[in-house]
């Protein structure tokens, strides 16, 4: 029967077939990326989303795009973050050598907040004009540090650059040229400070007299205490400025006067050369006797004085009488 009823639909006699309906027809046209959802993207360009399963095929090519997507983003985002990492080691490896082996002079530290921006402190050398002074500054080390060079700021005011300015030297980020991946944060501390004693010119540096930098070098103490980030990563050192101001306190509030011999406040005691107590210069007691007898004594003292002189001039005449007699029996022979 079912064969018969298809021949006669062939020939057109047999009973007409329901025709499907628009939606089936556009879901006959449609690949099946139209089942993707209302977010998805229409490829056919085949009327309106239809809830049709899309096929097999598709959803094994659209999981394998979403996951090689997924791999790409991972592979970017480790990329990205492998610079910081590598910084973040080595920086660290830098700090621990720093505090086994610490520079001279010079102590540094990196925010807890952040390891690529470091703050260090030059204590001014001996023999020098910065003797005496505590100069703040920081360095600013890139995402792909070591193999980049730090930007070197110098923060305290300081005679010799200027503040809050990168500085241009051959271990900074003006010269990536002559930077060495190989060099640490204790190389580059160790250079800025050679280069600070010096008087050579670059850029970010400045000109002033040895009486300047001394002048801020005591004012250094002042400046530095008022820094807040300079207090909270260098503990010892402000403990250290504040011991020095307080020496400096003292000294300056002693009452400088110079000791006179022989000058003693009236009504004041003080011993003798042999123990003896005396009273403005004098022993207790002593009244007009003692005044007598220094007139006596100085009495004696000219009388002394002319017997001397005296004695000088007979001596001299003694010795022309003589010599005057040698050349006359010379004479007469």
């Amino acid at each position: 029967m079912v064969w018969y009823v298809t021949k006669m639909r062939k020939r057109g006699r047999g009973p007409p077939r329901e025709r499907p309906s628009w939606k089936l027809r556009r879901r006959r046209r449609c690949g099946g990326c139209c089942a993707l959802g209302p977010g998805a993207v229409r490829l056919c360009g085949v009327g309106p989303f239809l809830p049709h399963p899309a096929p097999a095929s598709t959803t094994a090519s659209l999981s394998a795009a979403a996951a090689h997507l997924r791999r790409r983003g991972e592979m970017s985002s480790s990329s990205s973050k492998r610079a910081p990492t590598t910084a973040t080691q080595r920086l660290k490896q830098d700090y621990l050598r720093i505090k086994k082996d610490p520079v001279p002079y010079i102590c540094a530290e990196p925010l807890p907040s952040n390891i690529l921006e470091w703050h260090y402190v030059v204590r001014g050398p001996e023999m020098t004009p910065y003797e005496g002074g505590y100069y703040h500054g920081k360095l600013i080390f890139p995402r792909e540090f070591p193999f980049k060079p730090p930007s070197i700021y110098m923060i305290t005011p300081n005679g010799r650059f200027k503040c809050n300015t990168r500085l241009c030297l051959s271990i900074t980020d003006f010269h990536p040229d002559t930077w060495n991946p190989a060099w640490s944060v204790s190389t580059i501390l160790t250079g800025l400070l050679s280069f600070m004693v010096e008087k050579g010119p670059t850029l970010g540096s400045i000109e002033t007299s040895d009486f300047t930098k001394r002048q801020l070098a005591v004012q250094s103490l002042v400046f530095n205490l008022k820094d807040k980030v300079f207090c909270e990563l260098f503990p010892e050192v402000v403990e250290e400025i504040k011991q020095k101001q307080k020496a400096q306190d003292e000294l300056s509030s002693r009452p400088q006067t110079l000791p006179l011999p022989d000058v003693v406040p009236d009504g004041e005691m003080h011993h003798g050369q042999n123990g003896v107590q005396l009273l403005n210069g004098h022993a207790p007691g002593a009244g007009p006797h003692l005044a007598g007898l220094q007139q006596a004594n100085r009495h004696h003292g000219l009388l002394g004085g002319a017997l001397a002189n005296l004695f000088v001039i007979v001596g001299f005449a003694a010795f022309a009488y003589t010599v005057k007699y040698v050349l006359r029996s010379i004479a007469q022979e």
